[in-house]
């Protein structure tokens, strides 16, 4: 087989066709929306250590660059009235956001942060923090669907891409969208001791995904996409049973207006997967991300390889602590483990990726050690 393009192995390795080595991708990193000459205070990527990654990103990587594409000439937002956002920097320069929603007789607030050296917010305050604050939620006006996908800025980005790589579009499920409406442990006791109020919450979240992600699949049809969220149902937060209730009926619907538009339905779960394993098969979704090995997931490559590799291509394993603190040589082993299971037996295909990202804006020499120990494992 001769040397393939970098958006024809991506392609190849989605569809489950051969293709000359497996890729290798830095996930959130591609090297295009990285910006170093911006001169935003909150831009990590100016930093001159940034430098070395961001070219290696863009010459030798097979980039999959993430887009969310928004909706134009949306109805009207009936809670506009009711709501008011504050930004503002605090004492450390750090940047605030505060939401304010007015919901029957209570007021229901959120608090952002995000600092300049980190690429990253952070959720200070959730909007709802018990179950009388979802219910005045739920009792509040819903958005009417409508309106047309803005595919303008996804184009522009292949166009830039040419043979370099390939958009995923990215879409939050109905989980992932009410479980962020709280702090982790208010939702986990919600979702097992409030089933009938958490049932409705869902159902509001996915009369707003669900017509999304149809119109968008049809507006742009045979791209790969990634649904994030299902891992909120995952151990040790819900049982095994609970994630089959809140993941499949709403996933798969979404997977399903993915596929009928030709394209390629990928599901991001972190954490541990052995016990649901089946229930993500059963949301037809074609790729699964990043399998994480143990200890922060609970089952090896190679085996999720074994007996699911047929169904799934598979994006991983390599932690992103990994990459971040061991030595080059042990990383070096690591990563050409994960592309020996991956690739092992027969299967759909495998992109090597580490779990995330580094976002802070000083790059430690052997984290940039360990992005060039990537691409060197699979030959790029």
């Amino acid at each position: 087989m001769g040397t393939m393009t970098r958006r024809e192995r991506l392609l190849a390795s989605i569809r489950g066709e051969p293709v000359d080595r497996p890729p290798v991708c830095f996930y959130e990193l591609n090297g295009l929306d990285q910006d170093p000459t911006d001169p935003d205070p909150f831009n990590i990527y100016a930093d001159p250590s940034w430098q070395p990654v961001l070219e290696l990103t863009r010459e030798r990587t097979d980039r999959i660059v993430m887009r969310h594409v928004p909706i134009r000439n949306a109805p009207p937002d009936p809670l506009a009235d009711r709501r008011t956002v504050e930004t503002w920097e605090d004492e450390n320069g750090s940047r605030c956001c505060r939401t304010t929603l007015k919901a029957a007789s209570r007021t229901l607030t959120s608090l952002t942060r995000r600092d300049r050296d980190t690429d990253t917010v952070w959720t200070i305050e959730h909007l709802l923090k018990d179950a009388d604050d979802l219910a005045a939620w739920l009792d509040l006006p819903e958005t009417p669907w409508g309106g047309e996908p803005d595919i303008a800025g996804v184009l522009a980005t292949e166009q830039a891409l040419g043979d370099s790589g390939i958009v995923m579009l990215d879409t939050s499920d109905a989980l992932c969208r009410a479980a962020a409406l709280f702090d982790l442990g208010t939702y986990t006791v919600l979702a097992l001791t409030e089933p009938e109020l958490f049932h409705r919450l869902m159902e509001r979240c996915q009369r707003q995904v669900q017509p999304q992600v149809e119109a968008v699949a049809r507006a742009l049809p045979g791209r790969l996409w990634r649904i994030y969220g299902p891992e909120y149902a995952g151990e040790p937060y819900l049982p095994p049973h609970r994630f089959r209730e809140l993941v499949v009926p709403y996933d798969r619907p979404l997977v399903d207006a993915i596929h009928r538009h030709g394209g390629y339905a990928r599901i991001h779960a972190h954490g541990r997967l052995k016990k649901v394993l089946e229930a993500i098969t059963e949301t037809g979704c074609m790729g699964l991300d990043p399998v994480e090995p143990p200890p922060q997931g609970d089952v090896a490559l190679a085996w999720v390889r074994e007996h699911y590799g047929k169904q799934f291509t598979l994006f991983g394993n390599l932690e992103m602590s990994e990459l971040a603190t061991l030595p080059t040589d042990r990383f070096r082993a690591r990563a050409a483990e994960a592309v020996k299971d991956g690739t092992s037996g027969t299967g759909r295909g495998f992109v090597l990726m580490p779990t995330a990202c580094h976002c802070s804006r000083q790059v430690p020499d052997r984290v940039t050690a360990n992005y060039q120990a990537l691409v060197e494992t699979v030959g790029a």
